[in-house]
């Protein structure tokens, strides 16, 4: 373990600020992931800003008619809200789905939008890796990429975005709160918290240097069913080789991409009167596998169109 120092925030608006003043500083709140990469010497914060004892854990009504999750909430509070459980089912299952109960209970809903690739090279730094040295190279793309990105990859950076969270967070339409280091809150939709890789594959969101997630908002529930699948190698605490959210008439995927990806041409295919089978056709119809990962192609194809009919996963 590097050395470090450490304070502890006494605002959402000081730990911005100190974020941003201070090089090398981190979040560090439930500490599930990040501590795991310091240990790794993946991440070498030289500081450390402890917001997890923020006034951030409320889930309480919005104005709305939706819910305001605060970003301290642990993964298992949040999922065995009763709010949460009978208006959205479908993110109480995602939150399930992430992980151990051990590391729900520490893991916080903050925590989860940021937390890092689970990209077996990303994680070995004797390997070179675009995310973590900018421009040593993708051993993914030549190795084993059998969880890797079949959607909005790039020659740089193959790897998938390891939330469930997030992909129920897509379907849901949620929007995302933050606090920057001048104190300002922002708010922006899911979609627009993650980047695709493209070259620059080291930014990984579009959050400024500093600014803190504060919030999860939801809309009201939407109509009709609310679903989450998850397919992967074991029944449980593994990554997913694939995942679906299904909010009404909304459809996000996960394991797919660096981003929780939204399925907007399959949504288009469906309100123009195309079959489940062939909405899951003109979503897919860009991907890309690279070798190892060719199934997730297929394995995708099946379970939007399974799902999007109600029946099981075959």
């Amino acid at each position: 373990m590097r050395p470090f120092t450490y304070e502890r925030a006494e605002s959402p608006a000081g730990a911005a600020k100190a974020a941003a003043e201070t090089p090398g500083a981190r979040f560090l709140a439930g500490g599930t992931n990040l501590l795991d990469l310091m240990k790794l010497e993946i991440e070498r914060p030289g500081h450390l800003i402890d917001v997890g004892r923020l006034p951030l854990a409320e889930i309480e009504a919005t104005a709305e008619g939706g819910l305001r999750i605060g970003a301290m909430a642990t993964n298992s509070a949040a999922a065995a809200d009763r709010r949460v459980r009978t208006r959205y089912p479908l993110l109480s299952h995602a939150l399930i789905a992430g992980a151990s109960a051990q590391l729900r209970n520490k893991a916080t809903i903050g925590g989860n939008l940021m937390q890092r690739t689970r990209c077996p090279y990303f994680y070995d730094p004797t390997k070179p890796c675009n995310k973590r040295e900018p421009g040593a190279g993708c051993s993914a793309l030549e190795g084993l990429n059998r969880a890797h990105a079949i959607l909005g990859a790039s020659d740089a950076c193959i790897a998938v975005n390891p939330s469930d969270m997030a992909v129920a967070l897509s379907a849901l339409e949620a929007r995302v709160e933050t606090v920057t280091p001048a104190g300002e809150t922002r708010t922006r939709p899911i979609d627009e918290v993650h980047r695709l890789p493209g070259e620059t594959p080291h930014i990984e969101t579009t959050l400024a240097p500093g600014e803190l997630v504060t919030a999860v908002v939801l809309p009201p529930p939407p109509e009709g069913r609310q679903e989450y699948r998850k397919v992967r190698d074991r029944a449980s605490y593994a990554g997913g080789l694939f995942s679906l959210a299904l909010a009404g008439e909304r459809l996000a995927l996960g394991a797919v991409a660096l981003k929780p990806w939204r399925a907007h041409k399959a949504e288009a295919a469906l309100d123009s009167g195309a079959s489940p089978a062939e909405a899951a056709e003109a979503e897919l119809a860009d991907a890309r596998g690279h070798g190892r990962n060719d199934f997730k192609i297929t394995l995708a194809r099946r379970v939007i169109a399974d799902a999007l009919e109600g029946g099981p996963v075959r």
